[in-house]
Order: C-alpha cells, then structure tokens, then sequence
C-alpha cells in the first residue's frame, strides 16, 4: 500500500535537519503506517510547485501559496495552514485545482490571548520606560511615569472568534468594566454567552480603553483602523495588534502615536514581513514591538502542530479535517476523485 505523504515547509527545520521547535505535533504519525512525512528540501517565500509534487499535504508555517504553488497538483489533496491566519494563501486558486486548505482553529486561542492580557499590563503600567528608567541610571525619574490599572477599564475586541473568546475570559478577574466587541458576523446570543456587548466599531473606538484587534485580514478589513477610528479613540487608550498587518494604517498609528494622540501600542505584526531593518515604531517609547511571534510557546507549536497533522490524517482516512476554509472543494468532482484514488492506495 502507498502511503499518505504529508511534506512541512522548511522553515520547520534547521540546517542539520533537526525541528527548530521541540514539539511540532508529528507524534501524531507515529503507528501510523498509512502516513509518512518528510520536510521541503529548502526554504522558500513562496512555494515552488515542484516543491509540492509527490506530496498529498503540506503543513505550512511561513511561505506563501499561490496560484503557481498548485499549477500541478495532481496528487495534493490539502493545504494545512500552521495557525489559523490565511491571507497568505490563494485559498480560489486552491480550490480550483483541487486542494483543500484547512487552519488550526482553535489551537492558538489560549497563547494569543495571554499574550494580549501581558501586553495591555505592560502598557498600562508603563514596563517599557521603567525598564529603560534603571539600565539608564534614571532612578529619580520614577513618578513621571505613573501606571493604570485594568480594573474599571473597558477591553474591546475587534473581532471576537476564539482568540477574542478567550481573551474575554482571562480578564474576567482583573475587575474590569463589560467588555465590547465589535463583529459583524456575530450572532446577538453568541455575544451574551461570551459575557460582551455588542457594538458598532466606532462605539467600541470611543468607549474602550484597550482596543485589541481579533480579526483576519480581508479585503473588508484591510485599512479598518486608519485616521479616522484612531481618532475616535481616547488620548489614554491603547491599540493592540496581534492579528496581521494592513489591519491597522501604519502611518496614520504612526503619526497618533508620535502626536500622543493616544497612549501607546503594542505590534506583533506589521504591512510588511519580514522586518529586516530597524522599525520606525522602534524609535517610539510609547510602543512595544514584537516579530509576529508574541504568542509562540513550546504548547502553542504543540497543538498547532497536533491539529494540523491530526488533519492530514483525518483526510488519509478519508475523513474532513477541522477547520477547513473552502468546504465547496468537497463538492469537486475533481477532488472528489483525487480523494478517493488516494485513500484506494
């Protein structure tokens, strides 16, 4: 019997072979006999379709997939994204040649959300300049920067999947104020369940002290916090962006934080990636930056990494994985019948 060959993009692994992570999930294979995987031979920004062929799954962490990646896949059946942002993918191209893409929903829920709770105390307390104050010798300085509590503040979250979900429920002990959200794909008694009202954008810029974005980037959401809504935000709120860049106008938070238009903020993401050369955010002291990695932790790699592989094994079984982001693939005679001459094998 052939197996299901699963490939991961090679920015897993290190020169030498070897995982740059020490959980990646790939435990999941093991007993498996149906189920082999191996690793891209070299690293690409965009993958290659030569680098996809032979394979049935690829787990992707960083490249991009296009059009070209899938110009011949006659064996690929999926495309499991390493997270649960896909911008990256041309998810129409996808499912015109036959391949499923499917996130890791649900996995990066728990890490993203501390990571955001961390960064709203370390804004509001002012982390970043007291740290500077003691390397500096700057001892004297100290009441110049007074920090602010969480309690009696208000959190918004644009966006509220399972990241803003979970976020909602770690702040549920800091004695906050009733949290916002602002979604538009949000069902009413879903919004009451999770504890937040629900409320137009610019409410939400207006009343929140913390305005954390928890959205994917779309072309409905590219450009949604420009001059505008920064302006409609308090002079002591933050903006908070762990979700991807181009969300959020550059310049325009540029110019609001420069001005002191509003109290600070705090990137992990940015309208271009990678960033190889010193930021201007960086020359700011109201802003804490991070490379897209706020969130990674050994666990986070570990479940995301569990999902996906439990995907590709789901779909070597002939069952549909979680998460899956183009379902009408599955009505595809096309794909249909790659899927069933597959699992034949």
């Amino acid at each position: 019997m052939s197996r299901f060959r699963v490939a991961l993009t090679g920015d897993f692994f290190a020169s030498d072979g070897s995982t740059k992570y020490p959980d990646i999930g790939l435990s999941v294979f093991d007993g498996q006999n149906s189920v082999e995987w191996s690793a891209f031979a070299e690293h690409r920004p965009q993958i290659g379709p030569e680098q996809v062929a032979g394979a049935n799954g690829v787990i992707v962490l960083t490249p991009a997939v296009t059009a070209e990646t899938v110009s011949q896949a006659d064996d690929l059946l999926a495309i499991g994204r390493f997270g649960v942002g896909y911008d990256a993918v041309d998810v129409m191209a996808c499912t015109l040649a036959d391949v499923a893409v499917f996130i890791t929903a649900g996995a990066v829920d728990r890490p993203v959300a501390e990571a955001t709770v961390g960064w709203m105390i370390a804004l509001s307390h002012q982390m970043l300049v007291k740290d500077q104050l003691v390397r500096t010798g700057r001892w004297d300085e100290r009441s110049r920067y007074m920090g602010r509590e969480l309690r009696d503040r208000t959190f918004g979250a644009v966006g509220l999947g399972g990241i803003g979900r979970a976020t909602v429920g770690l702040l549920r002990g800091f004695g906050m104020k009733p949290p916002l959200a602002f979604d538009p794909f949000l069902d009413p008694e879903a919004a009451r369940s999770a504890g937040v009202m629900s409320v137009s954008l610019d409410e939400l810029l207006v009343e929140a002290d913390f305005v954390s974005i928890h959205c994917p980037l779309t072309d409905a959401t590219r450009g949604l916090i420009g001059s505008r809504e920064l302006a409609l935000m308090k002079p002591d709120a933050y903006l908070i962006n762990t979700a991807r860049g181009g969300i959020v106008d550059e310049d325009a938070l540029f110019t609001a934080l420069t001005d002191r238009r509003i109290a600070g903020a705090a990137l992990d993401c940015f309208a271009d990636e990678p960033v190889v050369k010193p930021h201007r955010f960086g020359e700011l002291d109201n802003v804490l930056l991070a490379p897209h990695c706020i969130a990674w932790t050994d666990e986070l790699f570990r479940d995301i990494g569990r999902a996906a592989c439990e995907g590709m094994l789901d779909l070597s079984l002939g069952k549909i994985p979680r998460g899956v982001v183009n379902p009408d693939v599955f009505d595809r005679p096309g794909f249909c019948e790659k899927w069933a001459r597959l699992r034949s094998r």
